[in-house]
């Protein structure tokens, strides 16, 4: 059977390469982009063969976690299926713990582990130049693979168990969002780093922290041995405790997986309905999810979104002008994005137009309706303040005031949603109407929609006066204030943002008549 399952492996690995034109032109370019991309990465690995030992240690845990992590998150993003999914064996009444074993060992049949293990053997090779036993080298090579190989199919089985019905180009997109939001920030504040030949302070105590991880143990421990630390032994543990965990996740995940009936999927859960699929299947799920597809097709929307990164850069050009360094101007986009984009829903609910109804005769909660329509401006606003914060602050050079950078735009940003969570039930304005163009205003007969936003904007910067003087202070004078700062804005935006939403809801009921009359009105 061993002999067979890894035959079956074999063949579809070469089946990849066969097809129609198109099929196989795609199929050879990411093989091709796949060996360059090793044999560079091979390449850097052997030229830290003349570099402190700290400093293959450090790269060899981050490297090592990176790509573990890359193995367990490429299964929940990806939407392939797997060949080898233990359920295609269940007619053949195999032997569970057989079975297990064998898919297993097919596992590490995959170009994405021939790349691994190359990049780990050159390691393995830096590791004996710098004096470590080839016993040590090998088995921390071996470790990392096994666990990278087992971690992928344990994923891939948890993904066709609990992701299968739902997935779609909606909820890959959240997980690829989700990567970024972690990705860039860690790869900015590396990237400022400055090594020089060793390792820089600051990793010292995340390489080590990471070095006793299931992720980072494996690769660590030739490392460790190298440098004479005491806990290797430690490592040691981790790493094959972590291998141990994972095999019998995995024996668990083959039986669970040959004793579960697939139930018939819904048009919802096979992903044809984009993010309605998506959404939880509650009222503040329907509505965030129609949100969504405003957000991401209404030009209204887009418009609005693309203005705001423009807006933002602009504020620096001013600052230049009248003489103020490049290192402090830097600092005054992001709040300023910050500001717009808690600003953005103060009118939402006019861009429903009659729409609106639907929300109304349904009898929903205000809750609901509140809630749903923030989520599109959170996934928007947080990945985009998660990447663009740490590069301010590498431009501006002192990584201590990123707490302060923090707390001022979730002070600004959480403020503004709950502002305009209230603005958006109590005094909408006419805007453009569906399928207009977004520069084709309507004409007001008040000032009314004026003063809408200019109420949210600063009140949303009244709210957050306390993070901004304790971030000014921290800038100025004393650097300690940096982490009063990130409080501060934390506890005034999520309070105004909480005490906005449920005050919105409120208003939201008893105006329902209100805003169907201001909908049909406009």
């Amino acid at each position: 059977m061993a002999a067979h399952v890894l035959r079956l492996r074999i063949a579809l690995l070469f089946g990849a390469l066969r097809g129609d034109g198109g099929h196989v032109f795609r199929a050879v370019l990411a093989l091709v982009l796949l060996i360059a991309a090793t044999a560079a990465a091979c390449w850097a690995v052997l030229t830290l063969r003349d570099a402190q030992t700290e400093v293959v240690l450090a790269v060899t845990v981050l490297g090592g976690a990176a790509v573990t992590l890359g193995f367990a998150l490429a299964p929940l993003i990806g939407a392939a299926d797997d060949p080898l999914d233990p359920r295609r064996f269940a007619l053949l009444g195999l032997p569970r713990g057989r079975l297990a074993a064998v898919l297993a060992l097919a596992g590490l049949i995959s170009v994405p582990v021939f790349a691994l293990l190359a990049i780990a053997i050159c390691a393995a090779v830096v590791w004996g130049e710098q004096g470590v036993e080839w016993p040590v080298s090998v088995a921390g090579t071996v470790l990392g693979v096994l666990t990278c190989a087992l971690l992928a199919r344990v994923c891939m089985a948890v993904a066709s168990l609990f992701l299968r019905d739902r997935r779609s180009r909606e909820l890959s997109g959240l997980f690829l969002l989700a990567i970024l939001v972690v990705v860039v920030p860690v790869g900015v504040f590396f990237a400022s780093l400055e090594w020089r030949g060793e390792v820089p302070t600051q990793l010292f105590e995340a390489v080590s922290a990471l070095a006793l991880t299931p992720v980072g143990a494996a690769w660590a421990l030739p490392g460790l041995v190298a440098t004479g630390d005491d806990t290797a032994g430690v490592a040691l543990l981790v790493a094959v405790g972590t291998l141990a965990v994972l095999a019998l996740l995995w024996a668990w995940v083959v039986k669970r997986l040959l004793t579960t009936t697939e139930r018939p999927s819904s048009g919802r859960e096979q992903g044809g309905l984009g993010w309605f699929g998506v959404a939880p299947g509650t009222p503040g799920g329907a509505v965030a999810a129609r949100s969504l597809v405003y957000w991401f097709r209404d030009r209204r929307y887009i418009v609005n979104m693309i203005v705001i990164p423009f807006a933002a850069a602009a504020t620096v050009v001013p600052l230049l002008v009248a003489g103020v360094p490049l290192e402090l101007a830097v600092l005054l986009p992001v709040p300023f994005a910050a500001v717009l984009l808690g600003w953005l829903p103060h009118n939402d609910l006019a861009y429903d137009s009659t729409a609106v109804w639907m929300h109304i005769v349904s009898g929903m909660r205000g809750t609901s309706d509140r809630v749903g329509r923030l989520v599109p401006v959170l996934l928007i606003g947080i990945p985009l303040l998660a990447v663009a914060i740490p590069v301010v602050i590498s431009l501006h050079g002192r990584w201590a005031m990123l707490p302060a950078m923090v707390g001022v735009c979730a002070s600004l940003f959480f403020a503004g949603l709950g502002l305009s969570s209230i603005s958006s039930v109590i005094a909408p304005y006419p805007v453009s109407r569906p399928g207009d163009s977004p520069f084709q205003q309507p004409q007001r007969t008040g000032a009314g929609g004026a003063a809408a936003q200019a109420l949210v904007m600063l009140g949303a910067i009244a709210v957050s006066v306390p993070a901004l003087w304790s971030a000014w202070v921290a800038l100025t004078r004393d650097i300690d204030a940096a982490m009063p700062a990130l409080w501060a804005g934390l506890a005034a935006g999520l309070g105004v943002l909480v005490i906005g939403v449920t005050a919105g809801s409120m208003i939201f009921v008893r105006r329902g008549g209100r805003l169907m009359e201001f909908a049909e009105s406009t």
